[in-house]
């Protein structure tokens, strides 16, 4: 952080809270979305001997779990009101697997560096994992260590939820000019950083919306085509049939039956393949949905609806047809 930040964590915390544009504030190390520094060299209660462990480390400020929302599990988050917090540490439920704990609040962590083993870290307060690296890979077991030295390079500011997100951006950003006047205002949305974890998905999400939209128009016009020419085919034994007194359903059952059919057939090859790849695709990610049963069947429906619906404007044309001018022509 610029030197023009140093010891103003809390005033710019006051003053943001205070515009109307924030209602809570935290600083940290690195932006909450990313992690940019690993430590090892730790001692605690219960490590297995020769256990070579690697956290990702954060360093972060009183507040933090509450600004960016993080749900505590175990414990607290940091508190003004504890003078001990400056050498505490917060835990994700990896980490306190990771390092083997059921009841890790009230535990230490202590540095093994024999030149500057620096003071133990208790333990105060375990949250809920969160996907804070990449989205393909297991969850990091993650300390969130009280930053003593004011290493903060980010302000997190969580918005006013009662003004809209531009009258809240002016708002911090009066707030901040006051004070640095000279340097830029930037900022970042953590939803938006979050989404550009996912921006292959999304491109691919987004071309397969297009193409499956232009498969079912192309086949649509196919099954259309399908159904003039079998009506057109049929047109003595539609008539016939209406002389003999079938309706106008009878005769939409006759033509429609055989494409139902058919479309059956191919939902019950097609759902089987499309869960198998479907499953294989969200094996990538470490947090995943899973298909439900509901989905297929949604599917399905929705495939026969558009089905009977091109079929069946042709095949209604067709029983409405006067039978005594398709005899006759025939």
């Amino acid at each position: 952080m610029s030197a023009d930040f140093e010891g103003k964590n809390d005033l710019m915390r006051n003053q943001f809270i205070n515009s109307g544009g924030a209602i809570e504030m935290a600083t940290s190390m690195s932006p909450a979305t990313e992690v940019w520094s690993n430590r090892s060299g730790y001692e605690w209660e219960g490590k297995p001997e020769g256990f070579q462990e690697d956290f990702a480390w954060t360093e972060v400020s009183f507040e933090y779990v509450k600004t960016l929302g993080m749900k505590i599990i175990m414990g607290r988050d940091f508190s003004r009101e504890f003078a001990s917090d400056s050498n505490a540490v917060i835990i994700n439920r990896t980490a306190m697997e990771y390092m083997g704990m059921t009841d890790p609040v009230g535990k230490y962590l202590r540095d093994d560096n024999e030149e500057d083993p620096g003071p133990p870290m208790q333990i105060i307060g375990v949250v809920e994992d969160a996907i804070i690296q990449s989205p393909y890979s297991p969850v990091k077991q993650q300390l969130f260590v009280f930053d003593r030295f004011n290493n903060a390079s980010y302000y997190n500011l969580r918005l006013n939820p009662e003004n809209s997100v531009s009258e809240n951006l002016t708002l911090i950003e009066n707030t901040f000019k006051q004070q640095f006047p000279n340097l830029p205002f930037k900022y970042d949305f953590i939803d938006e950083e979050y989404a550009k974890k996912f921006a292959a998905e999304e491109r691919v999400a987004s071309l397969a919306q297009i193409f499956t939209g232009l498969a079912i128009f192309i086949s649509c016009l196919g099954l259309f085509g399908l159904t003039s020419f079998v009506a057109e085919r049929r047109t003595k034994e539609i008539g016939v049939r209406k002389v003999l007194g079938a309706t106008v359903t009878n005769l939409w059952l006759l033509l429609s039956k055989d494409f139902v059919r058919l479309v059956l057939i191919s939902l019950f090859i097609a759902i089987p393949v499309a869960y198998y790849f479907m499953q294989g695709w969200l094996q990538k990610f470490s947090y995943r949905t899973e298909i439900s049963l509901w989905i297929l069947v949604a599917t399905g429906i929705g495939v026969l609806m558009i089905t009977l619906l091109t079929v069946s404007f042709q095949s209604i044309k067709a029983a409405l047809s006067n039978p005594t001018r398709s005899l006759r022509a025939e």
